[in-house]
């Protein structure tokens, strides 16, 4: 049986969090009970390729169309609980990350490769986790393979078979939604082996690619309408539920914390570059939107296998998933990336920058006549 060692600083979370622990420890012996020993997959054949991930928005050096056949593709993520800033009125949140972001790396793999994945959960935590993949078949998408303790890690390999974006997150029984909303949450890109295409067979090729990660937050409050903060993500377990269950983010954000893509840390591109952005939710609906562009191609549910639609202003991506874009800039400026539900972009955070250098076309828009009386 699976077991997974409570602190005293979780002790503090009180009946609430031993309940769901309680389920834990439960769901891992049932899975155990129906999964028959695991037989080894030939194969010894395969090449194997090492991939270093990197933090978003940024993705890994990767092939758009696929050389040679089948790999396995061996990734290494660190489970990192750890204090995050969210904005600058002081607000803060425990989050569980993969690899220390949120959102988590994105990888990028080709339909038919293997994923082999080292998910480490070092001593230093106080939870266990685990990870389900959405691209997968199986054991919960891995979740009910890959449940570690502090101080355990573990490998899960597992064939893309199915091309698209997707989303992976945590999701330990009982827990799913605190893990979730706390940043657990990542993508992983599976490419056809011969690229992208358009709905009339054209290939479809990007100059970079960006990785957005949307985020709810629910930072509990005083009763002085403070923002509270907590010793440890156990300790905060029992309040951060209540207002999950309010359904009322306080944040909505892109990468992690309010501003995360502006200013010095905006996106960059120039006039000309055809630029992908892989954009995920894992808990709530999104409606992103390029003001001042569009989407050329957009799969907004992330499957390649079906068409993608041209020229949108504005794509729905539900919740649980992620979806592709790709436009090409044709002017330059200042283009704002948002969630086009314009109170969750300038309220409470879900909004960034694309900065784009180049030459302006006053063919596609001038300024005919600048501000003056009437």
């Amino acid at each position: 049986m699976t077991t997974l060692p409570v602190s005293r600083r979780t002790i503090l979370a009180g009946a609430a969090i031993a309940g769901a622990l309680t389920q834990v420890r439960q769901a891992a012996a049932e899975t155990k009970e129906v999964l028959t020993p695991a037989v080894a997959t030939e194969l010894t054949d395969l090449p194997r390729v090492k991939v270093k991930l990197v933090d978003p928005p940024f993705v890994h050096e990767h092939e758009q169309v696929a050389t040679g056949g089948p790999k396995i593709v061996e990734f290494e993520m660190e489970i990192i609980e750890k204090k995050i800033k969210l904005d600058d009125s002081g607000a803060e949140y425990w989050a569980s990350t993969f690899n220390g972001t949120v959102p988590g790396p994105l990888m990028v793999v080709h339909e038919g490769d293997y994923v082999e994945l080292t998910l480490i959960n070092p001593a230093s935590n106080e939870l266990m986790h685990n990870i389900d993949f959405h691209s997968s078949t199986g054991a919960l998408g891995g979740g009910g393979l890959t449940q570690v303790n502090p101080g355990e890690k573990t490998i899960l390999r597992w064939k893309a078979t199915k091309p698209g974006v997707f989303v992976y997150h945590c999701a330990p029984p009982g827990m799913v939604a605190w893990h979730v909303v706390s940043g657990m949450n990542g993508a992983i890109m599976v490419l056809p082996r011969d690229g992208l295409k358009g709905r009339e067979g054209e290939a479809v090729k990007y100059d970079k690619v960006y990785y957005i990660g949307e985020q709810d937050f629910y930072v509990p409050r005083d009763e002085a309408g403070n923002w509270k903060t907590y010793d440890s993500p156990g300790e905060s377990y029992e309040d951060v539920v209540a207002v999950m269950k309010t359904l009322t983010p306080t944040h909505v954000v892109f990468n992690g914390a309010v501003g995360a893509l502006t200013g010095d840390n905006a996106m960059t591109a120039k006039v000309g570059e055809t630029v992908a952005f892989v954009h995920s939710q894992a808990n709530r609906d999104t409606r992103p939107h390029l003001i001042g562009g569009h989407g050329n191609y957009v799969w907004a549910t992330g499957k390649f296998n079906n068409p993608p639609e041209v020229g949108l202003e504005t794509w729905f991506i539900p919740g649980g998933t992620a979806g592709l874009m790709v436009y090409t800039f044709e002017q330059p400026g200042i283009y704002a990336y948002v969630n086009h539900n314009l109170i969750e972009a300038f309220e409470l955070g879900a909004a960034g920058h694309v900065m784009v250098e180049g030459d302006w076309n006053d063919d596609l828009m001038t300024q005919v006549l600048a501000p003056s009386a009437i």
